[in-house]
């Protein structure tokens, strides 16, 4: 596949896709943990998200295991790694290094749940200046799908995973971009139970028919009855010496003790496990750069980046969180959409991402853009620094921990 097969593709037809099979690495049958989300209602338990999809002429029950949201932060993830082997995307960079903050060093336009329009960047400085009051953050300010210049030598990752500048002009109607990239993973006929949660109405939900077990033995053998008193100066066995406003607690809450055994209703087993991929070409075409040629170069830019994406996320593998590590099953083509429906294989293996967006890159160089490998940096502003370390001075002074796999809570951007 070279440039000029790549320029008409995107000029004509509908998307890139890919369907590809997965498995957890266990073996088929294997139980996996998709994220839990909090259940309706006060101390309600936390739950998967189900729901049934039409296939083979049949409602199949089917989980979220990585929603798109979470599928594009992991892709964003994969294009920092691939930044830091030497291919050029440009983006934008807070150094924190200076301010010394414990387990902070850099943020990027990767990283920040609202990219390049995120607060992180908006409270930065920009050569003394802040971000968003900069050349560079008025421009970005004032993009739209049909100048978006200013994004594609930026930040061109906002383009492709899609941005909002919520904070902008005309009470969040400010720049405004939609996903032209969607990534999905979800397992495929799940064997689930009907829960009655409301006698009186009769609703019904769904739950999975896997469960989790939990407990654990202290090897000290603190028993729950022994009296505890937490205070502001910490705990104690006197509610004298735990300090102002101490009151009796149970061994538990100081993290000492058995926990209880218990069984919940998560983790699941499914007949198989799907990644889905679609670059949309249509969405590509919404965006303009200037002009016919600069159109094109721009187009194929985030083209080739979403591409390299897929690739190096194959290249990583599919370790999403704890008990839910999945393997490719066999391998599944990239497929070229036209506009009539009809398909055409796309083969291309990671060698050949990593060149093809390089020649892309220099050709839209060519093309009029100002692309640079360098990030565009920033300074954290004081009263920034100031937030972040005071929030870690509180985050220390507290005591406990969540149980390993209590939360497993996808991040949403």
């Amino acid at each position: 596949m070279d440039i000029d097969k790549l320029n008409g593709m995107v000029a004509e037809g509908a998307a890139l896709r890919r369907r590809q099979v997965l498995q957890p690495v266990g073996g088929k049958g294997d139980k996996i943990f998709p994220p839990t989300y909090p259940g309706e209602g006060r101390n309600a338990p936390p739950r998967h998200v189900y729901e049934r999809r039409r296939l083979n002429a049949a409602d199949i029950w089917c989980v979220l295991i990585d929603s798109v949201q979470s599928q594009a932060n992991r892709l964003e993830e994969c294009l920092l790694a691939a930044i830091s082997d030497g291919i050029p995307i440009p983006y934008v960079e807070v150094d924190f290094t200076e301010a010394k903050l414990d387990g902070i060093s850099k943020i990027t336009s990767l990283d920040a749940p609202h990219r390049v329009y995120d607060a992180i960047l908006r409270d930065s400085l920009y050569k003394g200046i802040p971000f968003m009051e900069s050349d560079v953050g008025q421009r970005l300010a004032k993009a739209k799908a049909a100048d978006a210049v200013a994004l594609l030598e930026t930040s061109p990752t906002a383009l492709l995973f899609g941005a909002w500048h919520s904070t902008g002009q005309g009470g969040g109607l400010g720049a405004k971009f939609s996903r032209c990239l969607i990534s999905e993973i979800v397992g495929i006929d799940v064997p689930v139970e009907d829960v009655v949660v409301n006698q009186r109405t009769g609703e019904v939900e769904i739950q999975t028919s896997g469960r989790r077990t939990g407990s654990r033995i202290d090897p000290l053998g603190v028993l729950r009855k022994v009296k505890v008193f937490k205070g502001e100066d910490g705990w104690s066995t006197t509610k004298a010496s735990a300090g102002k406003n101490a009151k009796e607690v149970r061994p538990s809450e100081i993290n000492h003790g058995n926990i209880a055994p218990s069984v919940q209703p998560l983790g699941v087993t499914c007949d198989h496990i799907e990644h889905s991929f679609v670059l949309s070409f249509a969405a590509l075409r919404r965006l303009h750069f200037g002009g016919a040629e600069k159109d094109v170069a721009g187009r194929s830019l985030l083209m080739a980046l979403g591409l390299v994406a897929l690739i190096e996320q194959d290249a990583r593998g599919y370790a999403l969180r704890s008990r839910c590590d999945l393997v490719c099953d066999g391998r599944a083509p990239l497929e070229l959409v036209r506009s009539d429906g009809s398909t055409e294989a796309i083969v291309i293996d990671r060698a050949q991402a990593r060149a093809f967006y390089d020649a892309v890159y220099h050709a839209a160089q060519s093309a009029g853009f100002a692309l640079s490998p360098e990030p565009l940096k920033l300074k954290p502003q004081d009263k920034l620094i100031e937030i972040v370390r005071e929030s870690q001075k509180l985050a220390l002074a507290l005591e406990g921990g969540d149980e390993d796999g209590a939360s497993q809570n996808e991040s949403h951007s």
